[in-house]
């Protein structure tokens, strides 16, 4: 077998179409969005909208926006706003989003898309009645190397894919106050983290037919880990691992019967991963210089292209891939169930057909 690798084939962060960006929910990752979008692409923050102006003035300082808006209706308004990038709290997604669709606009809605699959459903029939590109910003899967394992999926270089095993973690101090620990604000290891790793299970094998999961739970019934095993229709299992209890260095693994996957970095970030054939090994590496979420760029090139090209989903995780994401993370969240025990902590084990 010749470990050769395809060429990544991504769209180019410079030279090709521009839009003008509007950031709804001025936090801390529309904050690196938009220093890497100004960094190292042609794309454009034009505007920011937050229900406080300061805070939105404060935004543009920093990042030489010229937009300031103090309501995110006057921000979805705004003519020189092409696309809305929602960068708001997982259960303001939604209503965010909507707002975008309804005024014309493009939407990039930061992952998960919505906290549910009714509410995802929701969004996406909204987007497809108003004819506007909608996308959820799962940004890992239009990284170059991504891209590149993906054509190994497709071109067979696996063999039949087997087994995928994927962990993504990071450790929080348990705060009442941090909306990581509130089930009102969306909180939890699955949404947050669980997310990256319940799409690449998806993306290594398939949408899973059968699924078991077990883990913890807070007092207030949010998830803090988790374990999901699943299946899907061709047979191919994924084990997907999350928490918010503990760092886990994120090393995903597709096997397949001809060949094997290894990441050597961290699989949601711009990364290298390693191809196996028995005791032969070729390794791949990001050559492009971006590092960490310097690597949110490429999906906005992406969104760019599709755009220009007239399309209204992307090619490489539609809607439908959306809608499915957001019940495979329902049935973890319901698997896990909101009671606790008197130690804080729940333990349940449940089969979803």
């Amino acid at each position: 077998m010749s470990l050769v690798f395809p060429e990544p084939g991504v769209a180019p962060l410079r030279g090709g179409p521009r839009l003008g960006w509007g950031v709804i929910g001025p936090g801390e990752i529309a904050g690196d969005f938009t220093s890497t979008l100004h960094a190292n692409s042609d794309q454009r923050v034009v505007a920011v909208g937050s229900r406080s102006p300061e805070r939105a003035a404060a935004f543009a300082r920093r990042h030489g926006i010229p937009g300031v808006h103090g309501s995110y209706e006057a921000l979805v308004a705004d003519p020189a706003v092409d696309v809305v990038y929602v960068a708001s709290p997982h259960p303001q997604h939604l209503g965010h989003a909507l707002l975008a669709i309804a005024a014309g606009k493009h939407v990039l809605v930061e992952k998960p898309m919505t906290t549910s699959e009714a509410d995802t459903r929701t969004l996406a029939e909204a987007a497809r009645r108003a004819g506007v590109f909608t996308m959820e910003a799962m940004w890992t899967r239009y990284l170059p190397g991504t891209t590149v394992v993906a054509r190994l999926l497709a071109d067979g270089a696996l063999g039949d894919v087997r087994l995928a095993s994927v962990d993504v973690g990071w450790p929080h101090d348990p705060d009442p106050a941090d909306r990581m620990f509130d089930p009102a604000a969306g909180g939890g290891a699955l949404l947050d983290a669980g997310v990256y790793g319940h799409w690449f299970a998806r993306f290594a094998t398939g949408a899973p037919v059968t699924s078991s999961t077990t883990g913890a739970v807070s007092g207030r019934g949010v998830d803090l880990q988790s374990v999901t095993v699943s299946t899907s229709a061709g047979g191919a299992q994924a084990v997907v691992t999350t928490t918010m209890t503990a760092w886990t260095p994120g090393l995903a693994v597709i096997a397949g019967s001809a060949a094997t996957v290894r990441y050597t970095d961290h699989f949601v970030f711009p990364a290298s991963f390693a191809l196996h054939h028995g005791a032969e090994a070729a390794h791949w590496e990001d050559e492009s210089g971006l590092r960490g979420r310097q690597g949110l760029v490429w999906q906005t090139a992406a969104l760019a292209q599709y755009v220009a090209e007239g399309r209204t989903e992307s090619p490489l995780h539609s809607l439908d891939d959306s809608i499915g994401l957001a019940a495979t993370l329902d049935a973890a969240r319901s698997a896990l169930g909101p009671r606790a025990d008197a130690t804080g902590v729940s333990e349940r084990d449940t089969s979803t057909p």
